[in-house]
């Protein structure tokens, strides 16, 4: 009895002894550090520092360590003593070099998201197109040499220009509702590379932040807070290369404040026999403050503006028989013009000690003017089948989220919930029958479109010891206006539509490198304002089934594997065809696959990295051997070669394959695949005189970017022709830059 009685004195005693203590994380510029690891070793519990920098540890004791890491940051070791628990910890960590073998899958609030900031580091991004790339596994084309928004692909989707995909940069929404060319259209060529701080994405429909086109997953930007140096760079290439760049850090070591402006300017006549003639500016401004008790308020502003004339997609039939080569073109008067002005606000703040609060709110105003050319004299023999797409958008919205750490029972618990809102007010959609850019022959369609979409979501994670069950439930209402110019009474056609899909994910932390996970969730993509109305509200947000499971795995230090099974399946590929002005239901489909990625740090200035998605993808209601979903590939590779700072040298070669496709739904066209190698190589002469090359297709790889089984027909011709119709990919292609930071 005595030995029981001192045992619970001991218990009682400890436990007295051991409290809770407050702390703020730093970089060496006393700015705010988000998602720091605190670790108490001897008591092994656990923390991450929020949004401006503060975090609470609980049962500690004096003479207790404390390990405080965060990837891109030297560790930092603790040992409490009184004056910590008196007065808190301050700590502020010193940058380095991101090394995987620093990288523990646990300590990380999401382990695949800092594997891809391992990427980023190690493969800077140094153009707009590259952007996407980042994301493992995607894959993009470009049809009109960076005028139109890209071409994705991921987990078996031909995603179009951004059907399937949630793109968001410092929460501004990309994608773009009811829009002239196609639904979801994504422009992502208003952001400037290197203001570029960190890429979160998710594959499968399993987030409840993320809403309307969360299917085969999402992808957010954000921006940078400090850029820390100012920089000039120029950059000239082949085929009429110009490239731009001028950053400037306007307040230096301000305590407590943040300016820059980026200015780029880029043109391009392509490898064509008709100059594309594109040329683009960015212009983005960013100021950041940190008020009273931390609170965060940022201001962004930026302006975009693009021109470009086009060669278009060229049918495989004209190279045959000799009527034009690779590089030439059946209608060379496409192109087009687009711009974009963005303002957005953030505003985060400590409303308690356990619970934050983030909120933006943005407003974007959008222009967008596209001739094209896709079947030549199909339609009209006598002046061709050109078409243009233009519209004028204002967006309008907000996004609010509040966190609130807490427990459930003994268990940690994290609870976060947010609502929002985006409003569409789209004028002049039009699609008409043009002929040399200048002579509308018809109007097709045309009208204006007002969409309002308001959303609520709840999501939980709960920390059972070495599990981590996530329940989550998003809500959705969306109101569709259409007023149609071509009807001559006036009439408002509405639909609305309200939707509620719930998530349920587990993670299962087996130890400080190896964690699995299952992932269930329900998505949607919304369909064209138009087409919605037209269809009385039938099939308005078609849902996403999908599920994941798979691990994140360290087995040495600098090794780092990932893989996920998944599932999805979809009610309904239900798509707005702008290019003709007509809608195409293709059904239920269902897609399965495997990702597979891998990261090696074969020594700290030499990484390698690859990543491979195999699917299988059919339509669910069509017969065997006619359920091929066109351009979906089964299997796509990407990776490279890493050189960091070897010496003052830097670079990498990168690789991208896809695989053979069917461009139909019988297999009876394929699209061509292809493996292409890019390679890039620097020099830093000083420490702020960089020179480097950079080479797009090094082996000169004859391959096909974007390709489209069209019926077409030439003008020499008396039937038509359906075939495969593409625009060749960029041959080799060199380019030099010089940059100096100050």
């Amino acid at each position: 009895m005595k030995q029981i009685f001192t045992f619970f004195c001991l218990l009682i005693v400890f436990n007295l002894n051991a409290q809770n203590i407050k702390g703020v994380i730093t970089d060496k510029n006393l700015q705010p550090l988000e998602g720091v690891y605190i670790f108490n070793t001897n008591s092994s519990s656990h923390a991450h520092t929020i949004a401006n920098g503060s975090f609470v540890i609980e049962n500690n004791k004096t003479g207790d360590s404390l390990t405080i890491g965060l990837l891109g940051y030297e560790k930092t070791f603790l040992v409490l003593n009184e004056s910590h628990f008196d007065k808190g910890i301050t700590v502020a960590l010193k940058g380095k070099t991101i090394l995987l073998d620093e990288l523990v899958i646990t300590e990380q609030i999401d382990a695949l998201n800092s594997i891809s900031k391992v990427d980023l580091e190690t493969n800077p991004v140094n153009s707009s197109q590259e952007i996407l790339r980042t994301v493992p596994g995607l894959i993009i084309g470009q049809h009109a040499g960076g005028g139109k928004a890209e071409q994705i692909f991921l987990r078996g989707f031909d995603i179009d220009h951004g059907t399937d995909i949630n793109l968001s940069v410092d929460g501004i929404p990309v994608n773009m509702v009811s829009h002239a060319h196609g639904q979801g259209y994504s422009d992502l060529h208003f952001v400037i590379p290197e203001t570029l701080n960190n890429i979160n994405f998710g594959k499968g429909p399993y987030y409840a932040n993320k809403g309307d086109f969360n299917t085969a997953g999402f992808v957010e930007f954000n921006t940078k807070e400090d850029i820390g140096f100012s920089e000039i760079s120029f950059s000239y290439g082949q085929f009429n290369y110009l490239r731009t760049l001028a950053m400037f850090d306007l307040l230096g070591n301000t305590p407590n404040q943040n300016a820059y402006v980026a200015f780029e300017y880029i043109q391009f006549d392509g490898p064509y026999q008709s100059p594309q003639n594109f040329n683009r500016i960015n212009l983005f401004g960013k100021y950041t403050t940190y008020l009273k008790g931390n609170d965060k308020l940022s201001v962004t502003l930026s302006h975009f503006n693009s021109r470009w004339d086009a060669s278009g997609q060229i049918p495989q039939r004209a190279i045959d028989n000799g009527m034009i080569n690779r590089w030439g073109s059946i209608d060379d008067t496409e192109g087009g013009n687009t711009s974009r002005t963005n303002l957005n606000v953030e505003y985060n703040s400590i409303l308690r000690e356990d619970l934050q609060f983030k909120s933006n709110v943005f407003y974007s105003q959008y222009n967008f003017e596209l001739y094209s050319n896709f079947t030549f004299f199909l339609e009209d023999p006598i002046n061709g089948d050109q078409i243009k797409q233009k519209e004028a958008r204002d967006i309008f919205g907000f996004n609010t989220e509040f966190i609130k750490d807490s427990k459930l029972g003994s268990a940690d618990a994290t609870y976060s919930g947010g609502f929002g809102m985006r409003y569409d007010f789209v004028n002049d959609v039009e699609l008409s029958h043009t002929v040399n850019r200048n002579e509308t022959l018809s109007y097709m369609a045309l009208g204006d479109v007002n969409e309002t979409n308001l959303y609520a979501y709840v999501n939980a994670n709960l920390e059972f010891g070495k599990f981590i069950v996530a329940p989550a439930l998003r809500l959705d209402y969306f109101k569709f206006m259409y007023n149609d110019a071509l009807v001559s009474d006036y009439e408002t056609l509405s639909e609305a539509k309200t939707i509620v899909n719930p998530k349920l994910n587990f993670f299962f932390n087996q130890n400080e490198n190896l964690q699995w996970f299952l992932k269930t969730g329900i998505g949607f993509h919304s369909n064209d304002a138009r087409v919605v109305v037209q269809q009385q509200g039938e099939d308005i947000l078609p849902r996403a089934y999908g599920a994941d499971f798979g691990a994140i795995w360290k087995p040495v230090p600098k090794v780092v594997f990932n893989t996920a099974l998944w599932y999805l399946f979809l009610e309904q590929e239900f798509v707005y065809v702008g290019d003709a002005g007509i809608v195409e239901p293709s059904g239920k489909s269902r897609r399965y696959g495997l990702d597979l990625g891998l990261r090696y740090q074969i020594t700290d200035w030499l990484y390698f990295d690859t990543d491979a998605t195999l699917t299988d993808a059919r339509s669910v209601d069509e017969p065997s051997g006619e359920d091929y979903i066109p351009l979906a590939p089964d299997f796509t590779l990407t990776g490279g070669l890493s050189v960091n700072n070897l010496k003052g040298f830097s670079g990498g070669i990168r690789y991208r394959y896809i695989d053979d496709r069917p461009a139909n739904e019988d297999n009876s066209i394929v699209a061509d695949g292809y493996f292409v190698t890019d390679l890039n190589l620097s020099y830093e002469f000083t420490n702020n005189l960089v020179f480097g090359i950079a080479i797009e297709n090094l082996f000169d790889t004859e391959w096909n970017e974007t390709q489209f089984a069209t019926e077409s027909r030439l003008e020499n011709e008396l039937e038509p022709v359906e075939e495969i119709h593409f625009t060749p990919g960029t041959p080799f292609f060199l380019k030099a830059n010089v940059s100096y930071r100050f």
